[in-house]
């Protein structure tokens, strides 16, 4: 393993597919409130960026994406296939990713200080709603006043209540882990 090009270490791959994981147990509960459903997979991508950071924080979300994507059923209401990721509301799962590295980003910009877990999780959540709803406007013709109250609207108060329990809990897993990793494993 040289500076360059460093090797993913064993616990990184397990973390990062813990939460992966994680994602696809809790998504798939969802409850329809219209065509966008209400799920937690936003608190859980909210932690997973900020407790592992920009790589694994998003690659946990990509690989995600990409088992829906095959078929596996990890999507809202245990669905899947990339007919999901290409539909109504497949832009809202594509914005997972741009959500998982605003977060990543901003943690690390502000150097793990609460603004930049507020900061990466707002600048996110608004990557998230305006790549999702561009996408149902494209998919479904509505104007956008009408699809911000469908797809938007009714979350806002949600995604706020997310964000806050994400700031709490983000800078406790990132510290965990990173003592976690400092000590050695018993035998």
């Amino acid at each position: 393993m040289n500076a360059k090009n460093p090797a993913i270490s064993v616990r990184d791959m397990v973390l990062t597919a813990l939460f992966t994981a994680v994602l696809c147990v809790v998504a798939p509960f969802s409850i329809s409130i219209g065509p966008i459903p209400l799920s937690f997979a936003t608190l859980v991508i909210y932690l997973a960026a900020g407790s592992l950071g920009i790589k694994y924080g998003t690659l946990s979300v990509l690989l995600y994406v990409a088992l829906g994507a095959i078929g596996i059923p990890v999507f809202s209401n245990f669905e899947g296939g990339f007919h999901k990721v290409i539909g109504v509301t497949g832009g809202y799962i594509v914005g997972y990713i741009p959500l998982a590295l605003a977060v990543g980003v901003c943690v690390q910009f502000f150097k793990e200080k609460l603004l930049g877990y507020v900061l990466g999780m707002v600048i996110g959540t608004v990557l998230l709603y305006t790549l999702g709803t561009i996408w149902f406007m494209l998919q479904t013709g509505l104007s956008l006043g009408a699809s911000l109250m469908m797809c938007v609207v009714p979350f806002l108060i949600g995604d706020c209540a997310k964000i806050i329990v994400a700031c709490i809990l983000a800078p406790q897993f990132r510290t965990a882990l990173r003592r976690m990793s400092r000590e050695p494993i018993e035998r």
